[in-house]
């Protein structure tokens, strides 16, 4: 008697917990294990509409994989600001010292592809997503503080140059990569940071973040500051020698992701402070180097960093595809207060992050949970592939005499900017570009230790490039820079200045 009520119990409390599947319709499915066919033994039938359909969302699960940063990892949070800015920034989510924004951060490497290693020496992409009261605000950037670049114009042959040859459809190799950059002389200050010690972070919870480009903050009398972005980490920071990342890339080659996560699984939260650096318009012309070039640092000495909140990130993902995956940054998703800068690169940026998501996950994308904003979104944006916004009434345009309360907010509006009175268009390249300067100092700020380490790393490139006139340019730009930098890389790749010289100079 007991065994049956026992039994009967079971039973039921099965039948509580069970779940009932079903097609994408929602549909109750019968048989998710055996599909129809004539008897036993036959052949398949097409009118196994749940085959079918689970067949063809199966062979649909990709979506193109992002051009670059498509290795990545991301964890979900909370940035808390440090104080009020509104002096500055009309900015919501720094207007209140305490206030609360949830984030989602995606970190990731570069130029390789998905299911790569995450020991490869490559900058790695720090973005982070604020779901703030006004909207979503981006942080796009970088572990490093500069680029290769400073003009959009150059992003695609640069990446075609670290992408697989053509050819032979090898990855990174050193000939396309530096007969690239040796003609792109800006480039020799990231050079020097991806080559040293920072070029491989140890992991995503153990680096810094870098907003790379110049941005504008608005106050509400609109009144411009331009800032630049660094997250600290509040773990410390940690890189890897080459020979450290080879040891791990022997038996993982997944490690950051596996280490934020477990981090994060085990309460161990990391923690970023945000830090911003401030400049005037008025001060540009004191400097020599163009502030909104972004292969340019600005020194502590012009601009000092100012603390503006901590982030935590305190939750992984319950599923990374919707919530990592499709997750899409841009840094032109932008709220009042936060303007561009007039660096030529991010100009380009602001249109190619948009239009790279609606190629890899439709026009609607910000329509997907982990893109939608928090709070209501009210425009008259219409329709297109996957809309699933609620859109309802017979107005979908505006203004509307029927509806006069539809209207937009003055207080909104872009910046004024005042241009001066002769201008003229053109293509050219920036002034003040000093090329060399930057990584010189950068050069000379390493340990004696960080110096031998970039040397080597910088050395052993070059030695595998075969072009000897592209190793030669290349040493001029670094020696440049810095004369014992030049000298030691020369001495390194066994080429004396005689060589350097006349192989620099042919064309």
């Amino acid at each position: 008697m007991n065994k049956t009520i026992i039994l009967i119990g079971l039973f039921t409390m099965s039948q509580f917990y069970s779940q009932q599947l079903t097609n994408n319709a929602g549909a109750p499915v019968g048989d998710n294990q055996n599909s129809k066919t004539v008897g036993n033994n036959g052949p398949v039938l097409l009118e196994d509409i749940h085959l079918i359909e689970k067949l063809a969302a199966f062979d649909r699960e990709r979506i193109p994989e992002r051009v670059v940063h498509a290795r990545g990892a991301g964890a979900i949070g909370e940035f808390v600001a440090d104080a009020d800015f509104s002096d500055v920034t009309m900015a919501d989510f720094l207007s209140i010292a305490g206030k609360k924004t949830p984030v989602l951060v995606r970190f990731s490497t570069v130029m390789h592809q998905q299911g790569s290693p995450e020991t490869f020496r490559d900058p790695r992409g720090f973005a982070v997503k604020f779901y703030t009261n006004q909207g979503n605000y981006d942080i796009v950037g970088n572990n490093l503080p500069v680029f290769f670049i400073r003009d959009a114009m150059k992003f695609p042959d640069m990446v075609h140059a670290f992408k697989p040859s053509p050819v032979t459809n090898n990855s990174s190799d050193p000939n396309r990569v530096f007969d690239f950059f040796s003609n792109i002389p800006e480039s020799t200050h990231m050079l020097t940071w991806l080559f040293s010690d920072y070029g491989i972070p140890a992991n995503y919870r153990e680096m810094q973040g870098n907003g790379v480009h110049a941005f504008k903050w608005i106050n509400i009398k609109g009144e411009v500051t331009y800032v630049k972005y660094k997250w600290i980490p509040k773990q410390g920071q940690r890189n890897l020698k080459q020979e450290e990342a080879d040891k791990i890339q022997s038996t993982q080659i997944e490690h950051a992701t596996r280490d934020l996560y477990n981090s994060i699984q085990n309460k161990k939260f990391p923690k970023w402070d945000l830090y911003v650096q401030m400049l005037k318009k008025s001060d540009f012309e004191k400097l020599d180097f163009n502030p909104v070039d972004v292969t340019k640092v600005w020194p502590e000495s012009i601009a000092k960093y100012i603390k503006v909140g901590t982030m935590t990130l305190n939750q992984n993902p319950t599923n990374y595809f919707q919530q990592v995956e499709q997750a899409a940054f841009s840094p032109g998703t932008l709220v009042p207060g936060i303007e561009p800068s007039e660096d030529k690169l991010l100009q380009g940026r602001l249109f190619s992050y948009f239009d790279t998501q609606r190629h890899r996950i439709g026009g609607n994308f910000q329509q997907l949970p982990v893109n939608a904003a928090k709070n209501n979104v009210f425009n008259y944006n219409q329709n297109g592939y996957m809309s699933i916004k609620e859109q309802k009434g017979d107005v979908n345009y505006q203004p509307a005499t029927s509806q006069p309360a539809v209207s937009d907010n003055k207080k909104f509006k872009y910046s004024t900017t005042v241009l001066p009175t002769a201008v003229t268009t053109t293509q050219a390249k920036i002034d003040k570009e000093n090329n060399f300067q930057q990584a010189g100092d950068t050069y000379r700020s390493f340990s004696k230790k960080e110096q031998t380490n970039l040397i080597k790393n910088l050395g052993d490139a070059l030695n595998s490039v075969i072009d000897k006139k592209v190793v030669a340019k290349m040493i001029s730009y670094f020696y440049q820079s810095d004369k014992e930098y030049g000298t030691r890389l020369a001495e390194y790749v066994k080429m004396d200045r005689n060589q350097i010289e006349y192989l620099s100079s042919l064309n």
